[in-house]
C-alpha cells in the first residue's frame, strides 16, 4: 500500500547500536538516527507539528507564507510541509551556516535570507529580528518561531519519547542529546520520564552557548556567550521550550572534538551524520565514567552528513582550523634542513642539470622560466634519453624537457600528495606564504609517513 505524501513517512527511524567507538564502554549505546527521516533530519517532526498546530489554532491560512529563522534543517521540514499543503517559505538564517543547508532549501522552493552570526538576538540585523519584522511586514504569513513554540517539544513528547521507549523495550536508562532550541531533547526527556523517573536526560552544548551556566545557576550570562563554529545547537538566549527539570546534567564540548568524533561516526559506524551528532557522542565520551554494566543510552544523531560536505569533511576545512591532525606539504618542508630549491632553465645544458643532480643528490628538479614553472627534469628520464643519445649531453634543456609538476596548496595532507605522484610525475611543489616554491618528492612522503 503506498502512502499519500511525503510527510506521511515522518519518523519511526532506527536505533541503531553502535560497536566500535564505544566499545570500551561498560553500557549498550545506540543511536536514534533520524537522518532517516525525508528531511534527513529530526526538524521534520516538529516542523509538521508546528505547521499542523498552526493551522488548528487558525494562525496559518491557505495559500499563507511560512517564515522561520533556521540553521537548515527545520527550514527543510517546514519546506515538505509546504510543497504538500501549498505554503510559500521564506528562510533567514546565518552566514555560520554550510553553503549546503542554503541550497537544500532553495532546491525545495525557499527563499534564503542569510544573516551575520556575530550580532546579539535582539539586534536588527540578527536572524531572530530579521523573520519578526518579515512576519509583521507579509500580509498572511506566520513567524514559526521554533524556539517559543510549544508545538516543537510537542512533537518530541508524542513522536520521539514513544519510539524510543517501544524501541529499547523500556530498558533505556539514559538519554543524551545535543541542546539547541531545546525541543527535542525536553519534549523526548518529557515523555520518558513519565515512564520511568530514574532514567538520566543528559544535554550537551557548546562552549560560547550560555545554557550550561544558566542550568547550573540560574543565570542568563551573556558573558558566556562568544562565536563558536559548531552547527544546530548551542544558543545566546533560553529558549521557551527548555523545561530545565527534566534535564539532570549540562555537558561542553569544544568545535574541534565534535567535529573529529562526527568523522569517527562515519569511518568508524558508517553512519555519514552531522556536526551534532559528533558533539553528542563526545558529550557522552566525556561522560563515561558515570555509566556501569547494564546500562542502556540512547544517543540521538540529528541529521545528514551531506549537510556538512563542505565543512567537517572537507580536509581543507578542517585543517584551516586546527581540526584535523594530519602532516601536510608545509610540515614535510618545515621537517627539512633549510634546502633552497634547485631549478635550472630550458636554456641550461643537459650536462649541467646532471652535474646539479649529482652535487644535490636529488632526482627531480623543476625547470624554471624566470618565476614561472614550464616543465621539469628527472634523473630516470635523463638516464634513457643520454643512454640512447649519449650527445644529448650537450643539448640544452629544452630539448629534453618533462612536463610540469603538479602544483598544489602548501597545505596539502600527505596523503593526498602522495596520490599525486607516480611512475610518470615524480614530485610536487607548492608555494609558501612568501610565495616562494618547494619540492617534495615521492621520498620526502614515504619519509614523512614512516616518522
Amino acid at each position: 500500500m503506498w502512502l499519500n505524501n511525503i510527510l506521511e513517512t515522518i519518523g519511526n527511524t532506527p536505533l541503531i547500536k553502535l560497536n566500535k567507538i564505544t566499545k570500551d564502554l561498560p553500557a549498550t549505546v545506540v543511536a536514534k538516527v533520524d537522518y532517516f527521516n525525508p528531511g534527513n533530519s529530526i526538524k521534520d517532526r516538529m516542523a509538521l507539528k508546528m505547521v499542523q498546530v498552526a493551522e488548528q489554532e487558525g494562525k496559518l491560512k491557505p495559500g499563507g507564507t511560512i517564515i522561520e529563522g533556521t540553521s537548515g534543517n527545520t527550514g527543510m521540514g517546514l519546506a515538505l510541509a509546504a510543497c504538500v499543503k501549498g505554503y510559500k517559505c521564506i528562510f533567514v538564517t546565518t552566514d555560520k551556516q554550510s553553503k549546503e543547508k542554503a541550497d537544500i532549501l532553495k532546491a525545495v522552493g525557499a527563499e534564503v535570507i542569510v544573516c551575520p552570526t556575530n550580532v546579539l538576538p535582539d539586534d536588527p540585523k540578527s536572524y531572530y529580528s530579521v523573520a519578526k519584522r518579515l512576519a509583521r511586514e507579509i500580509p498572511n504569513s506566520m513567524y514559526m518561531n521554533q524556539y517559543d513554540n510549544l508545538a516543537n517539544r510537542l512533537a518530541h513528547y508524542e513522536s520521539t519519547g514513544p519510539e524510543i521507549w517501544e524501541q529499547t523495550e523500556g530498558k533505556i536508562t539514559h538519554l543524551v542529546c545535543t541542546a539547541g532550541t531545546g525541543g527535542t531533547i525536553t519534549g523526548t526527556a518529557m515523555y520518558l520520564k513519565e515512564k520511568n523517573p530514574n532514567i538520566k536526560v543528559w544535554a550537551i552544548d557548546v562552549y560560547g552557548s550560555l545554557l550550561t551556566k544558566y542550568f547550573r545557576t540560574g543565570e542568563i550570562d551573556m558573558n558566556e556567550v562568544h562565536p563558536y563554529i559548531s552547527e544546530g545547537f548551542g544558543e545566546d538566549f533560553v529558549p521557551q521550550n527548555y523545561d530545565m527539570h527534566v534535564i539532570d546534567h549540562f555537558e561542553q564540548v569544544t568545535d574541534k572534538d565534535g567535529a573529529v568524533m562526527a568523522r569517527r561516526i562515519a569511518k568508524e559506524e558508517g553512519l555519514f551524520c552531522g556536526y551534532s551528532a559528533g558533539s553528542c557522542l563526545q558529550g557522552l565520551m566525556q561522560l563515561k565514567d558515570s555509566l556501569k554494566a547494564g546500562d542502556v543510552v540512547v544517543c540521538i544523531f540529528h541529521d545528514h552528513g551531506s549537510r556538512y560536505v563542505g565543512k567537517i569533511y572537507n580536509d581543507q576545512w578542517m585543517m584551516e582550523r586546527g581540526f584535523l591532525d594530519v602532516k601536510t606539504f608545509k610540515d614535510i618542508v618545515n621537517g627539512r634542513a633549510n634546502q633552497k630549491l634547485v631549478t635550472v632553465t630550458p636554456g641550461h645544458i643537459v650536462s649541467e642539470a646532471v652535474e646539479l643532480m649529482k652535487k644535490h643528490d636529488i632526482e627531480q628538479i623543476p625547470v624554471m622560466q624566470g618565476n614561472e614553472l614550464v616543465g621539469s627534469l628527472s634523473e630516470s628520464g635523463l638516464f634513457q634519453k643520454i643512454f640512447s643519445n649519449p650527445e644529448i649531453k650537450n643539448a640544452k634543456v629544452s630539448s629534453v624537457i618533462e612536463h610540469a609538476y603538479p602544483v598544489v596548496d602548501f597545505v596539502t595532507p600527505v596523503e593526498k600528495i602522495g596520490n599525486l605522484i607516480n611512475k610518470e610525475n615524480g614530485a610536487v611543489l607548492a608555494k609558501d606564504e612568501k610565495g616562494e616554491y618547494h619540492i617534495v618528492t615521492k621520498y620526502d612522503v614515504i619519509q614523512s609517513l614512516a616518522k
